[in-house]
């Protein structure tokens, strides 16, 4: 897997890159990932980091973080890929039989 980093007007610390490689890590072992792409973006006192994969078979992921600083918005980009990938990975058949439910 190879990741991007792309900043924005905002550092880029190791430990956060660090942080975002070892939850891209989880998300590689259950999809086989090309390319990971992060940017760090900072205005004001706003934080923004957006993660987007690209998966096999041309389909992407796409999360993004929004805080007051860079590590909550790292954590809150990979809770949201977490929960797009725990979607992505069930079967067309299960998906339809929970929304059957709801």
């Amino acid at each position: 897997m190879e990741i991007i980093y792309q900043g924005h007007h905002a550092e880029m610390p190791a430990a956060l890159r660090q942080r975002v490689e070892r939850g891209l890590k989880r998300v590689d072992r259950q999809f086989r990932v090309a390319v990971a792409t992060v940017r760090f973006e900072e205005d004001g006192p706003d934080r923004r980091v957006e993660i987007t994969l690209n998966l096999p078979r041309g389909r992407h992921l796409v999360s993004e973080g929004l805080a007051r600083s860079l590590g909550l918005a790292v954590t809150a980009a990979l809770s949201r890929l977490d929960a797009q990938v725990d979607h992505a990975k069930r079967t067309p058949k299960s998906r339809a039989k929970s929304a059957a439910r709801a």
